[in-house]
């Protein structure tokens, strides 16, 4: 069935941006989206100490693709970096039987922390769908606190396994709190 007005949104599209922080870059980047009749599906943005970093998934018919990788042009002239990854569809069953945990970390900053939990992830076959950290100072003593969740997907072969073991024997050896729940 089609409704009057609607194309197809039939290329999907990794679209990355960064550069200099400034008031209403994120109003032109999605300016230039939306003259091309494209979608934002998920977006996170990040100011980063003085630049300011974009990425997105979009949707766009196919036929606007070369005009908005044109119009992107003019960010690139400004001196921003943009780049436009074309990406299949989401497809809700690459992974069947795949199980969602939330994966926190807080404790105090130290390096290798990230790396060592990515680490247990793919020895186990642990795919990461989402991760957010940062650093912040804690309320009494200012000392830099470190904060990461993420998303994860399970394989079916780790049901029953403690593998969530191996995480929290991380943290025990990093000294921080490793919290899994399911999602």
């Amino acid at each position: 069935m089609s409704y009057p007005g609607y194309r197809c949104m039939d290329t999907n599209i990794i679209l990355t941006f960064t550069g200099a922080d400034r008031i209403g870059i994120v109003e032109e980047v999605t300016r230039l989206l939306l003259n091309r009749g494209s979608n934002v599906e998920v977006s996170h943005m990040a100011h980063l100490a003085s630049e300011f970093a974009i990425l997105m998934l979009v949707s766009l018919p196919s036929e606007q693709l070369a005009g908005l990788e044109t119009d992107l042009q003019s960010l690139i002239a400004q001196g921003y970096k943009v780049t436009t990854t074309r990406t299949k569809q989401t497809d809700a069953h690459a992974h069947p039987g795949w199980r969602p945990y939330q994966i926190a970390v807080r404790g105090a900053d130290q390096e290798g922390i990230v790396h060592e939990i990515a680490r247990i992830m793919r020895e186990q076959g642990i795919n990461i769908e989402f991760m957010d950290m940062h650093v912040a100072q804690a309320p009494v003593s200012g000392s830099p606190l470190f904060n990461m969740k993420g998303v994860v997907a399970v394989p079916p072969s780790l049901a029953g396994q403690s593998w969530e073991t191996a995480l929290i024997a991380v943290g025990n050896r990093l000294n921080v709190d490793v919290t899994v729940t399911p999602a």
